[in-house]
């Protein structure tokens, strides 16, 4: 398998192709419209055109840019609940990917201009140039508590000509979209060549000391970078790898991201994962790669009424008792029992518990094997943009390696929770 480096990764051009837009910097009128009928009005912001997704709310107060170019959220329209946004531009070190992966982008109040040192091109600019359509001047408040209290739901931006239809040529074309259930998007944003993340390059001063394969299923560019931090060298695969593929990079464990889309459709990505635990190589997953691995042993996965989305979710660790402040992007979840080490569905993986518990709303939000060495979380312990309260897991995932490998003590979980 050929290898690309991060920065030839980086330039590729995208799979997807962006909507037929007609860019413009003339806001003009724009209508958002959601599945139900209920309607805002405002004006463009990016390119104009028409956006067809899901309507999902972000509530990050920070970290625009990364979350607009976050795999996860490819088809689908994200509304900032945060008032102000684009006030510090955009550059080219923040974003997460390639590309801007939201099918749309909804804000109440656009920056006229950004000022900050780091500042490359406004985001206006950055949405015209990558065809994003977008709309402002709506009261993104009122549109959250309609997404709250009815769930999330298919939604539309139309602006410029698209915007001159009439209501209900306006309400039937967001009906005629495809739904996010049943939705297989990963395989979209995946990479389609490999290539290494190296410890040398993040400021490691030695040799590695683990290698692992990482399944790209709409992964964050900050999260290899946390493993390579570490010392560990990732090898990141695109999202249609196969064992033997995970194999040739002779890997001392085994990670799988976050990435978009119903899990219910990654059934490649679960057999993977069950030859994997098969092998007794060590795992990790996050957000996606959480519930691949709820799949592989055999629980159900299932559509929250609107999701996680933001940087301020609370999560218990049941491990420690403590409670971690959490990056978060999802809209599916693990159906698993919340109490208690239980058997496996899929027995040969023996005890399975509930590691890690939302506080919102007791939402599955990690997996620990009790049997094999393999466990997950349901959000983003890269955090980027975010809180560090999980960074912890990245050396709980060394530790689990040196284990698996060594039979060495668990020491570098025990200092980092002593820090925490």
């Amino acid at each position: 398998m050929e290898s690309k480096t991060v920065t030839e990764t980086a330039t590729a051009k995208a799979e997807t192709a962006a909507p037929a837009v007609l860019p413009t910097t003339v806001p003009t009128p724009a209508a958002f419209v959601l599945e139900d009928g209920r309607m805002f009005r405002g004006t463009s912001y990016g390119a104009q055109g028409t956006a067809l997704g899901e309507a999902v709310f972000a509530t990050g107060m920070t970290g625009y840019q990364e979350t607009i170019t976050d795999p996860s959220y490819a088809r689908q329209l994200v509304v900032q609940t945060a008032p102000h946004i684009g006030n510090t531009g955009v550059n080219s070190e923040d974003a997460e990917s390639r590309r801007i992966w939201v099918a749309g982008y909804i804000v109440r109040d656009a920056a006229r201009r950004p000022s900050n040192w780091r500042s490359e091109r406004s985001l206006d600019e950055e949405l015209i140039e990558q065809g994003i359509v977008g709309i402002q001047g709506v009261d993104t408040r009122a549109i959250t508590r309609h997404l709250r209290e009815h769930k999330t739901m298919r939604a539309g931006i139309f602006s410029g000509a698209a915007a001159k239809a009439t209501d209900k040529e306006l309400v039937d074309a967001v009906l005629a979209s495809a739904p996010m259930e049943g939705a297989r998007l990963a395989e979209e944003v995946s990479v389609s060549e490999a290539y290494v993340v190296d410890p040398k390059d993040h400021g490691w001063d030695g040799e590695a000391r683990f290698s692992i394969a990482a399944i790209d299923l709409g992964i964050k560019a900050m999260t290899p970078i946390r493993f390579a931090e570490r010392g560990v060298r990732v090898h990141v695969l695109p999202a249609t790898s196969t064992l033997e593929d995970v194999k040739a990079v002779n890997p001392d464990g085994f990670f799988m991201s976050n990435g978009p889309g119903d899990p219910a459709t990654a059934d490649a990505q679960v057999k993977l994962l069950r030859s994997v635990l098969d092998e007794k190589l060590p795992y990790f997953g996050i957000c996606f790669g959480n519930q691949i691995l709820g799949r592989a042993l055999g629980f159900g996965t299932y559509k929250l009424r609107y999701g996680h989305r933001g940087i301020n979710q609370p999560v218990m660790d049941r491990r420690t008792g403590k409670v971690e402040i959490t990056s978060q992007n999802h809209g599916f979840a693990v159906d698993a029992p919340l109490d208690g080490a239980t058997q496996a569905p899929e027995e040969r993986y023996g005890r399975v518990e509930v590691s890690h518990i939302s506080l919102n709303d007791d939402v599955v939000e990690g997996l620990a094997c009790l049997d094999i060495p393999a466990f997950s979380v349901q959000y983003h312990p890269e955090a980027a943009a975010g809180p560090h309260d999980a960074a912890y897991l990245f050396d709980r995932f060394i530790d689990l390696m040196a284990v698996t490998k060594t039979g060495a003590e668990n020491t570098t979980d025990s200092k980092t929770e002593d820090k925490k």
